[in-house]
C-alpha cells in the first residue's frame, strides 16, 4: 500500500482487506476521525480538512456544506471545536461556547463590503480577512454595543488561537476598539417586585423556592440548576452551602444557609438531586430552561422586565445597604475582582459620607 504523506492521515488495512481512512484532529493526538473516502476520491480533501478541524462529516451529508480549508467558515468551525473541548475539561464556560456559537452564525452570514469581495458572505472569504473589513463589521453593530463588545472578544480570541497554531500570520481583530458603555445590565428587583412574586407563588411552591434560593445565595442561574443537598455541609453548628460557580474565573463560594432558605428547602415534599426541579420532578437540563420558567412565573405575578440576575443584583444592593463591605459581598457573589462588587457599595458609601458631612455642618456658626 502506498502511504500518502498528509499530516494526520492514517489509512488502516482491516482484516477484510478494506482500507479505513483515519484522520487525527490537529493538536489532539488521541482523537481520530474516520472519513468515508481515500485520496483518490475527488472529495477527499474536503473530508480530510474537516476532520483535521475536528468536524465529523458523514458520507450521506452534503459535502458542499463542508468548509474549504483556509476559509472563515473553516476557521470558525475549527475554533468552536477547540472551545468545546475546553468546556469539556473545565477550562471554558458553557455559556461562553453557547454565546460564541450565536455570534459566529451572525458573523458568517455577514456580507462583505470590500471592493474585491463585495456581496460575498464572510463564510466564503479567506480567513486572512483584512482589518478594514472587520472595522466595517464593527460599525454595523453600533446599535447593539453589547453584541459588538462580545463579537470582538470572540474574534480576537479566535484569531489568536489561529495565529498560535500557524493557521494565519496576523490577528486582524487585534487593535480594533469597541466603544461600550454599560447600561446597567439586569434591573434589580424592588421590594414591591419581591412581594408581588411571593403573593403569586406561595410558600412551598417551586417558584417560591427559586426566588428564595436566588435571594439568599445570590447565585447565578447556571449554578441554581445544579445546587442541591450535595452542596450542604455543617460548620460551627449550622448548615452551610459550598459550590464552585460555573462562570470562569469565579472564586469558590461558601456561605451559611439563612433561615428563610432552610425553611423553604425543608418544605419541599419531593427531594431530588437538585433543589429546583421541573414540574416532572427532574433537574433542569440547562439555564435556559429555568430562565424560561422564571419568565413564566414573573408573568403570572404580573412582573415585567425582570430576570433572575436582577434578584442577584437586588441581593447585592441589600447587603450593601445593611452594612456589608465590598469584600463581604465578593465572598457571597463569588467575584474574583473587588471592582465587580464595588458597584454595590459605591452609592451606599457616598450616601453615608454625605450624611456624615452634613452632620458636621450642624454646629456651624452661621
Amino acid at each position: 500500500m502506498v502511504r500518502i504523506h498528509l499530516p494526520g492521515y492514517f489509512p488502516e488495512t482491516l482484516k477484510s482487506g478494506n482500507i479505513r481512512h483515519r484522520v487525527r484532529v490537529e493538536g489532539q493526538k488521541k482523537i481520530k476521525i474516520t472519513i468515508p473516502h481515500g485520496p483518490s476520491h475527488p472529495d477527499f480533501l474536503r473530508y480530510y480538512n474537516a476532520a483535521r478541524a475536528g468536524i465529523r462529516v458523514e458520507k450521506s451529508d452534503n459535502i458542499e456544506a463542508v468548509p474549504v480549508e483556509g476559509s472563515v467558515d473553516w476557521l470558525v468551525r475549527a475554533y468552536l471545536v477547540h472551545l468545546s473541548q475546553q468546556v469539556e475539561i473545565g477550562d471554558a464556560s458553557p455559556y461562553t461556547l453557547r454565546q460564541r456559537k450565536g455570534l459566529a452564525e451572525h458573523l458568517l452570514n455577514q456580507k462583505s463590503s470590500s471592493k474585491n469581495s463585495s456581496g460575498k458572505l464572510y463564510r466564503n472569504l479567506p480567513m486572512a480577512i483584512p482589518q478594514s473589513e472587520l472595522i466595517i463589521y464593527r460599525d454595523s453593530l453600533m446599535g447593539t454595543p453589547g453584541k459588538a463588545k462580545n463579537s470582538f472578544k470572540f474574534l480576537k480570541a479566535m484569531f489568536k488561537w489561529a495565529v498560535d497554531r500557524g493557521h494565519c500570520n496576523v490577528n486582524p481583530a487585534e487593535g480594533i476598539t469597541v466603544r461600550y458603555k454599560s447600561r446597567g445590565g439586569a434591573t434589580p428587583w424592588t421590594i414591591e417586585d419581591l412581594e408581588k412574586f411571593k403573593a403569586a407563588h406561595p410558600f412551598g411552591s417551586t417558584a417560591h423556592l427559586a426566588l428564595t434560593l436566588f435571594m439568599f445565595t445570590a447565585c447565578r442561574i447556571g449554578d441554581a440548576i445544579t445546587l442541591g443537598r450535595a452542596n450542604e455541609f455543617p460548620h460551627n453548628g449550622r448548615m452551610w452551602l459550598r459550590w464552585q460557580p460555573s462562570k470562569k474565573g469565579s472564586k469558590l463560594v461558601e456561605i451559611p444557609m439563612m433561615p428563610p432558605l432552610e425553611r423553604a428547602l425543608r418544605a419541599q415534599t419531593v427531594v431530588g438531586p437538585t433543589y429546583i426541579m421541573t414540574e416532572h420532578g427532574r433537574p433542569f437540563r440547562s439555564p435556559e430552561g429555568l430562565r424560561n420558567r422564571m419568565a413564566t412565573w414573573c408573568k403570572e405575578a404580573e412582573i415585567t422586565g425582570r430576570s433572575s440576575h436582577g434578584i442577584r443584583k437586588a441581593a447585592g444592593h441589600l447587603l450593601a445597604l445593611n452594612g456589608a463591605t465590598q469584600y463581604e459581598i465578593m465572598s457571597i457573589h463569588g467575584h474574583a475582582q473587588a471592582a465587580t462588587s464595588q458597584v454595590y457599595t459605591d452609592g451606599v458609601e457616598r450616601t453615608r459620607l454625605a450624611d456624615q458631612a452634613m452632620d458636621k455642618l450642624k454646629g456651624m456658626d452661621w
